[in-house]
Formats: C-alpha cells, sequence, structure tokens
C-alpha cells in the first residue's frame, strides 16, 4: 500500500459533486443528492444516484416517520445505516429491520413497491439518523428479472485493516485484496465503506477501467496531492488508473464506489430507470394496474 513499494498509476479527480441543497423524502428522510445519473450519466455507470440522509436529531415520538407505499423498476437501491433505524416491507415478501452498520440490498427488477419507514424502536427513542442509499442500476438483460431482497448485518460484513494504521475497509460487495463481501450483484462493482485516519500518504488500490468515486461523509480527504474532499462530497475519478492517492485523512468516514460501466442507455422517470421511453411508459402502465404488486 505503500507508494515506496509499488509503481503504480494513479487515478486522476476529474471533478468533486457537492449539494448543499436538501430536501424530504416523505416526512423522515432529509436527503442530500451529492449525485445523479440525471446530469452525470456515464461518468458514474454503474452507480446511478447518491442520497446522504442526514446527520438529523428526531424527538422520541410515537407516530413513525418514513414514506409511505412507491414503485421501483429496472434496478437496485443500496440504504447503508450509519446511525438510526429503518425498517423495510416490500410487496415481494421481502423486508427487515437494519441499524448502524447494517445493510439493506433491494433489488426491484421487473418491479415492487416497497414502504420505508424509522425502526419502532428507534421513533419511540428518538435520536441521530444518518444513513446513505445508493440507486445501482442493472444492465438490459436483468432489468426484467424477480425482485429479491438482502438484508447484510454488520457481522456479515468484513472489516480488512489497512496497513501502517491508516484505517479500514468494510467490504460489502465486490473484493478488497482478495476479501469478498457479502452482496451478491449483477455486475462486477465494489462498494467499500471506508474509515480513514493518517497523516502519511497512501494508495487505496482500484481496479483498472472502472469508473470510480469517493464520497466522504464525515471529517476530510486530501487526494492526489492536490485537492480535499470534505463531508458531504464526492470525487469522480478517470476510469484509467489502478490507485488513488490519499496523502492525508483526518477522522474520515466514506464510500469507495467503483464499477465496470454498463454501456446502454438510460431513460428515467421517478421511480424508474429503463433503457427506452416506451419501456418506462410500460412501467407506469403496469405500475397502475397492479403488477408490481401491492402492500397488504
Amino acid at each position: 500500500m505503500s507508494p515506496a513499494h509499488a509503481k503504480v498509476f494513479t487515478k486522476k479527480l476529474l471533478q468533486i459533486q457537492k449539494n448543499a441543497h436538501q430536501h424530504w423524502v416523505g416526512d423522515g428522510f432529509p436527503v442530500r443528492t451529492l449525485f445523479s445519473y440525471s446530469t452525470l450519466g456515464a461518468m458514474t455507470s454503474p452507480f446511478l444516484l447518491f442520497d446522504y440522509a442526514g446527520p438529523k436529531d428526531f424527538a422520541p415520538t410515537e407516530q413513525r416517520h418514513g414514506v409511505g407505499a412507491h414503485p421501483h423498476r429496472g434496478f437496485e437501491t443500496v440504504t447503508i445505516v450509519y446511525n438510526g433505524e429503518v425498517e423495510h416491507r416490500d410487496s415481494s415478501g421481502g423486508g427487515g429491520k437494519i441499524g448502524p452498520g447494517d445493510v439493506q440490498w433491494m433489488t426491484a427488477a421487473s418491479g415492487l413497491v416497497h414502504e420505508e419507514f424509522h425502526g419502532r424502536h428507534f421513533t419511540r427513542q428518538g435520536g441521530l439518523l444518518e444513513m446513505v442509499q445508493l440507486w445501482v442500476n442493472l444492465p438490459a438483460k436483468d432489468k426484467m428479472s424477480t425482485p429479491r431482497y438482502q438484508s447484510i448485518l454488520s457481522a456479515e460484513i468484513p472489516v480488512i485493516s489497512l496497513p501502517d494504521h491508516h484505517g479500514n475497509v468494510r467490504v460489502i460487495a465486490g473484493t478488497f485484496e482478495g476479501t469478498a463481501g457479502p452482496a451478491h450483484t449483477f455486475t462486477t462493482l465494489n462498494v467499500w465503506d471506508l474509515r480513514l485516519s493518517s497523516d502519511q500518504p497512501f494508495h487505496l488500490a482500484v481496479p483498472n477501467g472502472h469508473n470510480t468515486l469517493l464520497a466522504v461523509l464525515r471529517g476530510t480527504i486530501r487526494i492526489n496531492g492536490s485537492e480535499t474532499l470534505s463531508a458531504a462530497e464526492v470525487g469522480i475519478f478517470d476510469r484509467n488508473g489502478d490507485h488513488i492517492l490519499i496523502d492525508r485523512a483526518s477522522d474520515a468516514v466514506a464510500l469507495l464506489l467503483s464499477g465496470e460501466p454498463i454501456d446502454e442507455p438510460i431513460s428515467g422517470s421517478g421511480p424508474f430507470v429503463m433503457n427506452t421511453a416506451e419501456e418506462i411508459r410500460q412501467a407506469m402502465v403496469d405500475y397502475q394496474n397492479g403488477k408490481m404488486g401491492t402492500m397488504t
């Protein structure tokens, strides 16, 4: 991992994305959308969208906050909880409760209806909510596959310590230095949850040819000798290169996302992401006709 130990080709930082505007999803999730396929397209593929909710303190209540039943088709949602508790139910029978460190990986694919609310215990106790939700695209051949739900508990996620006390990597999806994460994916991608704190430079190995994004949630990370990423900022890197140079990291919590781009057209509208406008129209018809299921 040390720059002195290997000759590497460093990925170039192309741009930094940030968004100070916060909007509410339902009444439970104050969200900043840090990037979206609607503006960046192929630069972030296979990742479509990154919503960062919170940090936000909620007072104790008996009234559950969240977002009610709504549909999705054509992609996956990945929810990572840092603080708080979220409960999920969907029309395919998937569902469960996730807390700090846990991950929910929902494959909407051919279509489902789901709801997300604060967990009952968290609702009554109140406290800090902080979470990320990613949208991950599916290739055309898999967009109409059967929906599925993966509940991944923190204890199931391997943690790899970096050399020289630089921090650690939780491998949610993909592989890091030969260790595979528990999430099952349709395309080759990595989702790594990082804790970094170092005043010495080091290289973080990432696959050559992957679109690569580094999203900082807390602290700061100085990159490639020139730029600093702060909280709620996403660095977008060139596909070429097999390492990111971390010059310095100060108590940083971050997500490293990388993946083989899906080189296909994208057509999206609200909760549906397909390949053509006709497929979007069909998704709307199918939802209205109850073909994505109902919540009971």
